[in-house]
């Protein structure tokens, strides 16, 4: 993929704003009435879940960031965007740095051994690039006391991302919320939209239901409830986001809501674009401010 410069002038213009302002004219009108909170700040922070340029280097994606007037990641150990060795992390950490750009979450990552010395090196990871929420992939059940031990030494929290129907373990944020609810309160979930539509759970009613546990979000929009294929931006598909996103606003949420698009891996941009402009137009169409 390369960067036009009809792409680059349009998401860095008036442009962008103006097409938030056009997706959120598509909504019912019922669903766009502004909140009394007319012109206040957006209390839902919006960031980028890195998997999303999977197939992209670390310099490539702080240049589509700045596109995108988003400066807040969540990071994975995918290319380069942020690698388990100390010395290459230190040099991601940098250029993140340089970039004005803020890791906030890191993730999936997945505890597969019930070893202290496996578990710690994966909390010494983050804490170096001061990162406090852990996303974490289908940890074994039996492995969450030993991991609560960590999450209490280093104060980083644990969210445990749902992956759907397939999941072995974790179909829904419900199913964590059981495992959870007797754990240190830093231990909770990472709700995924689309997992959790496809699961049979309603979305709006877990984030009520997980509530203070609730440490990160992964956004994105299907078209059918039932299909993973289906992704397409949000904004395209049937994905309650503006219930999303109130659920999130009553329940106090303070974390991210990072777009996660995980369809065409090899030219992303489009997809990315129109979604960050759907998600900002819901929330002009609440009344909010968003930064860009």
């Amino acid at each position: 993929m390369t960067n036009k410069p009809s792409r680059r002038s349009f998401v860095q213009s008036g442009a962008f704003l103006a097409a938030a302002t056009v997706a959120s004219s598509t909504l019912p009108s019922s669903a766009m009435q502004p909140s009394p909170a007319t012109g206040a700040p957006s209390p839902i922070q919006l960031g980028l879940a890195s998997y999303t340029f999977r197939n992209f280097t670390r310099a490539q994606m702080i240049g589509f960031m700045k596109q995108l007037n988003v400066s807040d990641l969540n990071v994975k150990d995918t290319k380069d965007h942020l690698p388990m060795d100390p010395t290459e992390e230190a040099k991601a950490l940098a250029d993140y740095t340089a970039a004005g750009i803020k890791l906030h979450a890191a993730g999936a990552i997945y505890f597969t051994k019930d070893d202290d010395a496996d578990i710690r090196s994966k909390f010494e990871y983050c804490k170096r690039a001061g990162i406090s929420v852990i996303v974490a992939g289908d940890p074994d059940p039996a492995t969450l006391p030993r991991v609560e031990k960590f999450v209490k030494e280093y104060d980083i929290r644990i969210a445990i991302h749902n992956h759907g129907p397939e999941d072995k373990l974790w179909h829904s944020p419900l199913d964590i919320l059981k495992s959870v609810k007797n754990l240190d309160p830093r231990i909770g979930c990472c709700i995924d939209v689309g997992h959790t539509v496809r699961a049979g759970t309603d979305v709006v009613q877990a984030i009520h239901e997980v509530g203070p546990r609730l440490f990160n979000v992964h956004m994105k929009d299907l078209t059918n409830f039932q299909s993973k294929e289906s992704q397409v931006a949000v904004g395209e598909g049937i994905m309650p986001v503006r219930g999303i996103f109130e659920a999130l606003i009553k329940t106090k949420y303070k974390g991210f809501v990072d777009l996660e698009y995980e369809i065409h891996a090899d030219d992303p941009m489009p997809g990315v674009i129109a979604s960050f402009a759907y998600m900002r137009g819901v929330l002009a169409g609440m009344g909010y401010l968003t930064h860009s």
